[in-house]
């Protein structure tokens, strides 16, 4: 119950604040509501650590996140994503949650798994739990759509991904933290404790208890990067575990600090703007730090 009345709060809030920064201005309006939200921005960062091996420098990865198809979000739009994904030519794809807005609900649910089997990643597409995977009762939809489409659901679990040499790093997937069960013990049972680890979280603010866990790198989404940000006050749209990590990258930690991401998503929820807030996909290379 005590969720519910701080998502209406939260809504009523920046539902308030938004009429009046918008209110003003038809033309602030039309741009956060038709124009940013269909704007795509392409991020590149560099995955570097000692423990990835050499054999994986240059191997490409590309993070797609919160496309909510269903509220503001077409399945036209779906397919252009998948052909700019492909148009980057990734190693792998991870998908860090929230598919769909309401699964139950979405009357195109038959037309996702032939878009997303369109995509192509030589070392395999993974792909996480959201908080909204799970609601309106879907979470077996979620799973039956990602499998058919050739991802790895991760729950709870984690993969080696492998080179053709027998080197490996290891990819580490939880549940969804507002609507799952996350559970890291469970998830790292397999993981040897000299090798790279690569979590996938929906929630970035689970970072500061993966950070005691020796994760090395975290990939997040959920916060949309706040959605819509107004200058001098920051971002309105902070969903719960979400609120300390918006967007963008951190380090947490001291010793041997673990080093998170959070992707601001392609789609939008419960409100339909974007401001300050453009839609992205991340394209993290891969390096060793012991590469000369």
């Amino acid at each position: 119950m005590s969720k519910k009345i701080t998502r209406r709060s939260l809504l009523k809030s920046t539902l308030g604040t938004l009429l009046t920064v918008f209110g003003m201005s038809s033309g602030g309006y039309f741009y956060a509501n038709r124009i940013e939200p269909s704007l795509l921005d392409i991020n590149e960062l560099q995955i570097k650590h000692s423990l990835i091996p050499k054999s994986f420098d240059g191997i490409k990865i590309v993070q797609f996140s919160d496309t909510h198809l269903g509220f503001q979000y077409n399945i036209n739009q779906f397919k252009g994503l998948i052909k700019r994904i492909n148009a980057i030519q990734p190693d792998l794809i991870f998908f860090t949650g929230d598919l769909m807005d309401e699964p139950n609900k979405y009357r195109e649910i038959n037309k996702i798994v032939p878009i997303l089997q369109q995509l192509n990643a030589p070392l395999g597409q993974y792909c996480i739990f959201g908080n909204h995977d799970h609601g309106g009762y879907g979470s077996e939809l979620y799973r039956n759509i990602m499998q058919a489409a050739n991802f790895t659901v991760l729950l709870n679990e984690s993969r080696p991904i492998k080179l053709r040499d027998g080197s490996s790093i290891f990819l580490i997937g939880i549940d969804d933290a507002m609507l799952g069960s996350p559970d890291l013990d469970l998830a790292q049972k397999h993981v040897p404790d000299n090798t790279f680890k690569l979590l996938l979280s929906h929630a970035p603010d689970l970072a500061d208890t993966a950070s005691n866990y020796q994760i090395h790198w975290q990939l997040s989404g959920h916060s949309h990067g706040g959605q819509v940000k107004i200058p001098f006050v920051g971002a309105l749209v902070k969903p719960p575990f979400a609120r300390k990590y918006p967007e963008g990258i951190y380090s947490i930690g001291e010793i041997k600090p673990l080093s998170l991401y959070v992707n601001r998503g392609i789609g939008t929820t419960r409100l339909p703007f974007r401001f300050m807030a453009k839609p992205e996909l991340t394209v993290f290379t891969l390096k060793s730090e012991n590469t000369e």
